[in-house]
């Protein structure tokens, strides 16, 4: 028989106009888990499409589809409990707590072929891909999410839900890294040659992405030269120093100037854009040296205009545009990508749990994240607490 059972969900039907609807509970296929959600962390992709400025909702034109036609559960940073799971789940049960891919691909689907993305990890890059809180389909701002077992990866570890809700975004951060490892660039972190070595990178912005990335670099990729991080917030810029930056507040001293004194007039050889700012984008050409890396990582760009591209294509810059946290998977079919993210979380290798700013109390809590918290001052993370794993 049908599950006729309901659950709450934060539901966005046009936008900056979210209300807390019953919906009935997701169907539970043979091959899926049912997760009761613990925590979901909002992100800058879910703050666009609250406000309009986004839609990943697209119909098969490839147009948006309005919120007011198709309203929206957003939620793609995970982490909960499994309630249920269909006969065929093996490995997982009732009771483990679990972050999930949000991504479904050829291998989640189960599809007897894979697409040329799924079979080159590019996981998030499938060609029929959809994925969870993001293009229509119903995300984790609700009591309950279903999705296939092998998107899940289990918790090991003590760490709270508040921390390893983290998982998407440092795996994506991780899978941009990759791509820039793998680049055919003309300056790199692990060249031999001393003079094909990367000797200054910055970052713009000290976001979650931002931090993350200083993280990554220091403790993972073990890189030991400059880096150089432009934030206007100075308790981001105090946890940036702290896992080891040197920032800069371009509100109170010219960037171009602190990098070329900084670098002896070089720029930089590695460049990241984790802000999206459409000022940041026009200064790029005077920042960097020619043939440079550039990480395209944040999206907005909001008053750039495309002009701008001209001054950066006369610099000849490796331009990389990551998206998403694809990767592999393992021998079980789970994603490897996520599986890296989860275990640094783990083990304490990369520390999220500074990044997470704000904690919101329920689903009620969401739409005042958004109008209220989020971009405030100090402001770098929120994650709303869906329901308090130790209470229930």
């Amino acid at each position: 028989m049908p599950d006729t059972r309901m659950m709450r969900a934060s539901v966005l039907e046009a936008p900056r106009s979210m209300a807390i609807r019953e919906i009935p509970v997701p169907a539970l296929g043979p091959k899926d888990a049912m997760i009761r959600v613990d925590a979901v962390g909002l992100c800058g992709s879910d703050y666009h499409i609250y406000t309009g400025e986004a839609n990943y909702n697209v119909d098969d034109r490839g147009f948006p589809v309005p919120l007011e036609q198709h309203p929206q559960v957003l939620g793609h940073e995970v982490t909960g409990t499994i309630e249920e799971v269909g006969d065929q789940v093996l490995d997982l049960s009732p009771g483990d707590r679990v972050v999930i891919d949000q991504g479904l691909s050829c291998v989640s689907e189960g599809k007897e072929h894979l697409c040329e993305y799924c079979a080159s990890g590019f996981s998030h890059q499938c060609e029929w891909y959809r994925e969870f809180g993001i293009t229509g389909l119903p995300g984790g701002l609700a009591d309950f999410i279903s999705v296939p077992a092998v998107n899940l990866l289990k918790v090991t570890s003590d760490r709270p839900a508040t921390e390893t809700v983290m998982t998407e975004p440092l795996a994506c951060v991780l899978h941009s890294l990759e791509t820039v490892m793998a680049a055919s660039s003309r300056y790199r972190f692990d060249a031999e040659d001393p003079s094909e070595r990367v000797r200054c990178a910055l970052i713009c912005g000290a976001g979650p992405a931002g931090l993350l990335f200083i993280q990554a670099l220091r403790n993972l990729y073990g890189y030991q030269g400059a880096l150089v991080v432009s934030e206007p917030d100075p308790i981001k810029r105090a946890l940036a120093e702290r896992y080891g930056a040197d920032a800069v507040d371009p509100t109170s001293s010219d960037l171009v100037d602190e990098i070329l004194t900084r670098t002896g007039g070089r720029r930089v050889e590695f460049f990241v854009d984790a802000a999206g700012a459409g000022i940041i984008f026009e200064q790029i050409p005077a920042l960097i040296r020619t043939q440079a890396t550039v990480l395209m990582y944040a999206h907005g760009h909001g008053g750039a205009s495309l002009e701008a591209m001209n001054a950066v294509q006369f610099r000849v810059p490796t331009l990389l545009c990551p998206v998403g946290a694809s990767g592999g998977f393992d021998e079980d079919g789970r994603p490897s990508i996520y599986r890296k993210s989860l275990h640094l979380i783990e083990d304490g290798s990369i520390d999220v749990g500074s990044l997470v700013t704000h904690v919101g109390a329920g689903l009620d809590s969401v739409a005042n994240s958004f109008d209220v918290s989020y971009g405030s001052p100090g402001y770098i993370k929120t994650v709303t607490l869906v329901r308090d794993p130790e209470t229930g």
